[in-house]
């Protein structure tokens, strides 16, 4: 994986409003609708994860530190909205005409007014850039890839995530992983993507597309266990006759696929897990190809020097 960005799904799901583009969080949204619609233009890996509920407290207020910037603000943490908090050490930005900013508290956003500037934060947002105790880790339910000419995923209309969205409502949030993938070719050829036949634009497109389908469908197998009880039986058809097809225009029969996020240190929203697989922030596999099956061996994390 060469880079990956969260996604607060819940944000766009259920038809939302047209976000006000003069309140601070229409603004934080609608660049979030314009990052997701980007994404549909690219042939990137999603995942979609749940994470309890958390929520800033908008009863308690936010305290500030003795002659510093921390900014201690309140939660409440899951279902069960048990109280606790998270400090923030803020920098004061360039633009900014306050060397404190007003803070405004939302139960998702926390919006800083700093005169000349005003940034509106979502709590994921936070929880992922400030450090805090809480050990919560991202549950994956689903796989997929963000390419898609009638933006389905970014509008919160893929029905698969609707029905996941609804079903964890009520005790989890539901976000999106979108990671972008780097691709290492072991072979005495080198790596087609290379060669001058695939260089025009159609080629190269045809080839990565090939790449992100094999790699797509062992991710769905490896999170989603063998029987992938949330696919009917057409697509699972579907996806073996298009192994077989990858297989035979490509001579490839092993792949290595590594989910190691190059940025997780220290930010547990990157420690996956689901149903099938156990938590981890370096996902890797070996791939080995079986007439349109892929067989599965689980790699160990890679270690650091």
């Amino acid at each position: 994986m060469s880079d990956a960005k969260f996604h607060w799904y819940d944000l766009v799901a259920g038809f939302p409003a047209v976000p006000d583009i003069r309140d601070p969080v229409g603004r934080y949204l609608r660049r979030m609708q314009f990052d997701l619609e980007a994404t549909m233009e690219k042939r990137l890996l999603y995942l979609v994860v749940s994470r309890p509920l958390v929520r800033f407290d908008t009863n308690r207020s936010p305290s500030w530190g003795f002659f510093s910037l921390k900014l201690t603000v309140p939660l409440l943490l899951g279902a069960e909205q048990k109280r606790d908090s998270v400090t923030l050490e803020l920098e004061v930005p360039f633009a900014a005409t306050m060397k404190k900013p007003v803070v405004t508290v939302q139960d998702r956003f926390l919006i800083l007014n700093w005169g000349g500037l005003v940034e509106a934060m979502s709590i994921h947002d936070v929880l992922q850039h400030h450090d805090h105790g809480l050990k919560y880790v991202s549950r994956v339910h689903y796989v997929g890839q963000t390419k898609d000419t009638s933006g389905r995923l970014a509008k919160g209309r893929l029905t698969a995530l609707q029905k996941i969205q609804q079903n964890n409502s009520e005790h989890s949030d539901t976000l999106l992983l979108v990671q972008r993938l780097n691709f290492e070719i072991d072979s005495a050829q080198g790596d087609p993507a290379l060669l001058p036949a695939n260089q025009n634009a159609v080629a190269a497109d045809s080839l990565l597309k090939d790449r992100m389908d094999l790699v797509e469908c062992a991710v769905i197998k490896y999170f989603e266990g063998d029987v992938m009880r949330g696919r009917k039986d057409h697509e699972l058809a579907v996806r073996r006759a298009r192994m077989v097809e990858v297989q035979a225009a490509h001579n490839v029969n092993d792949v290595n696929i590594d989910l190691t996020s190059p940025d997780s240190d220290g930010d547990r929203y990157y420690d996956l897990m689901s149903d099938y697989v156990p938590v981890s922030r370096g996902h890797r596999m070996h791939c080995h190809l079986i007439n349109g099956d892929i067989a599965l061996t689980i790699l160990p994390p890679e270690r650091k020097a």
